[in-house]
């Protein structure tokens, strides 16, 4: 996957990037630029391309701002709903604070293409309340990719980018925010209100989940909103989450007939294992089931990683069959290495039991 983004920014691409900057603006060299912005690309990674794709760029833009971000407004919708339009929102974080009324109509409509939630941390960094009195404005927008942009560029813990540690230390800061998106309808938007809220849930649980419980949850949007957010919390079998929202705290339960399909695999197979669960107790019990893969790290170091399996309401009695395949595939965000690896369950935050398996080379 990181080779697939990474390889977006291709030399066919520039060139393309290039014609298109010349249909608009007659001094710009598309053969010159291409020749300076391929130099040594072989050697860079993603983030690193898009990057030099900014830095190359300053020098074959007209070395007034405005002027170019008028080029870049225009050309951009040529490159809608590609990971390469973050370009533009990239030059933008690294060029644009001398004009910060500019930048922010600039990365607002940039992000309609690709979202700016990289490049608006560069302004958050530098003067948080005068951005965020921007972002707040951005929550009420009609548009849902710029709501969302309040939201996601403003979390404390952004993946793939630096922390805001201000707003790690003080959440009051993007309340605001998510106190106007909490009812949003449009799934993109939800998913970010709720992770910005699961960032909350790792680093200040108490604020977070007072925060959740006085939001009214008969409004299914904000309801959708909680549950994804407490995921973190849930999984942990935090006390007071599973009360939240009415999981057993204390299952009677025993699992049995835990096994996989196989003891060894190999990477792009499936880890395939079954188990049963069976009631001990005379009510039904509200569960939560997930499971663990403990991974092998190149330091031979298993690491654990949550994965979600279903929602159960265990009745009186009952026993039910569980079974899952989960896939091992490298991706940007994991690399997997041969070895032993470790398959865990978890029912409510607790163990109930754990096998060995290889992932062979």
């Amino acid at each position: 996957m990181a080779d697939a983004l990474k390889d977006m920014f291709s030399k066919k691409f520039y060139e393309r990037l290039a014609l298109e900057f010349n249909k608009v603006d007659k001094h710009f060299h598309p053969e010159k630029f291409v020749k300076d912005v391929i130099k040594n690309i072989d050697s860079l990674s993603l983030n690193q391309r898009m990057r030099n794709t900014s830095i190359i760029l300053k020098q074959h833009l007209p070395s007034d701002y405005k002027k170019a971000i008028d080029i870049m407004w225009d050309i951009i919708p040529e490159f809608k709903s590609s990971y390469t339009a973050l370009l533009f929102p990239d030059f933008v974080g690294q060029y644009g604070h001398a004009d910060f009324k500019l930048s922010m109509e600039a990365l607002s409509y940039f992000s309609q293409f690709g979202s700016s939630e990289f490049a608006i941390r560069e302004f958050l960094k530098r003067d948080l309340v005068k951005t965020l009195v921007v972002m707040k404005k951005w929550s009420e927008d009609k548009n849902y990719h710029i709501r969302r942009l309040s939201s996601e560029g403003s979390r404390p813990r952004l993946p793939w980018s630096f922390n805001i540690e201000a707003i790690a230390k003080d959440p009051e800061y993007t309340r605001p925010i998510l106190e106007r998106l909490k009812t949003d309808s449009e799934l993109y938007v939800k998913k970010s209100v709720a992770n910005h809220l699961n960032d909350f849930s790792r680093i200040n649980p108490d604020w977070m989940l007072k925060v959740i419980t006085t939001w009214d949850q008969k409004n299914t949007d904000t309801a959708w909103i909680v549950k994804h957010a407490s995921r973190t919390l849930i999984k942990k079998g935090d006390a007071r989450s599973l009360a939240f929202f009415n999981y057993e705290k204390s299952p009677c339960l025993t699992l049995e007939k835990f096994k996989l399909e196989k003891w060894k695999i190999k990477l792009g197979d499936s880890l395939r294992f079954s188990f049963d669960i069976i009631s001990g107790k005379s009510k039904s019990q509200k569960l939560v089931l997930d499971f663990v893969i403990h991974y092998q790290k190149k330091s031979t170091v298993l690491v654990p990683k949550v994965f979600k399996l279903k929602d159960l309401d265990l009745k009186e009695k009952q026993k039910v069959h569980i079974s899952k395949a989960h896939r091992f595939m490298d991706f940007t965000t994991r690399k997997h290495y041969p070895g032993k690896h470790e398959l865990e369950i978890m029912i409510n935050g607790k163990s109930y039991g754990k096998k060995e398996f290889m992932l062979q080379a």
